[in-house]
């Protein structure tokens, strides 16, 4: 497996597929910001409803980035053998039941690899590799969460360099896009504005990152010989 096959593959998925792919993500964002937005209308000077209303957001924000995830796993699933079956509303309706599941991975995940690098660093970049490919293995091969760690790490090893490099040219692309978007948000004064170029900028970005490490996924599962346990 190489870091530049892989990324060569995703950008090629991305370019043939990029409608699918961008409104899949835009429908998620689109909706994720409007229920944002009518959770800030519905907040009220009360401390204890503050507090609610913020809690509401926050699981809001989680489901929402998770379950984007999972579609656009999904949809790379569904493109791989060259053409796209299902429709969008189809794609969100599949990821839609395993977003608790990958929430929760992704949270411990997410914690572990954050007290990682806030320690020495190292660890945190040794748990991002190891544990990189957790919610293909939820989305394609229906894993519990305790599985998904153990799947991800199985599938890696002997591989964690080219995996890290992969981690690392995605990362720094989308971090290129990032900061294109933050010099363009600082020239736009409308807040309604900001909101639409953030949906726009994010719709086409996400969608290149999970094609990126889906795509690591599948090299990695056939390197091993290993076909999926319970696909979906």
């Amino acid at each position: 497996m190489t870091v530049g096959g892989v990324l060569g593959e995703a950008w090629e998925t991305y370019k043939r597929f990029f409608r699918q792919f961008v409104l899949t993500a835009f429908i998620v964002y689109v909706l994720l910001d409007l229920l944002n937005a009518l959770v800030s209308e519905a907040s009220t000077d009360d401390t204890s409803t503050v507090l609610l209303w913020a809690l509401v957001a926050t699981v809001i924000e989680v489901v929402g980035y998770f379950w984007v995830q999972a579609a656009l796993i999904e949809l790379v699933h569904d493109v791989r053998d060259g053409r796209a079956d299902l429709s969008i509303s189809e794609t969100l309706d599949r990821a839609m039941p395993h977003v608790g599941t990958l929430a929760l991975a992704g949270l411990l995940a997410g914690l572990a690899i954050t007290v990682g690098l806030f320690l020495l660093i190292v660890p945190g970049l040794y748990l991002l590799t190891i544990w990189l490919v957790i919610i293909p293995a939820i989305m394609l091969e229906n894993c519990g969460v305790t599985e998904s760690f153990a799947r991800s790490q199985g599938l890696v090893r002997g591989y964690g360099w080219s995996v890290f490099g992969v981690i690392v040219l995605s990362v720094l692309i989308v971090i290129g896009i990032s900061i294109l978007y933050g010099v363009l948000r600082s020239a736009v004064d409308s807040e309604w504005a900001g909101l639409a170029l953030y949906i726009v900028v994010y719709s086409a970005t996400a969608p290149f990152l999970a094609l990126a490490w889906t795509t690591t996924y599948y090299e990695l599962r056939d390197l091993k010989g290993a076909e999926p346990t319970a696909a979906v």
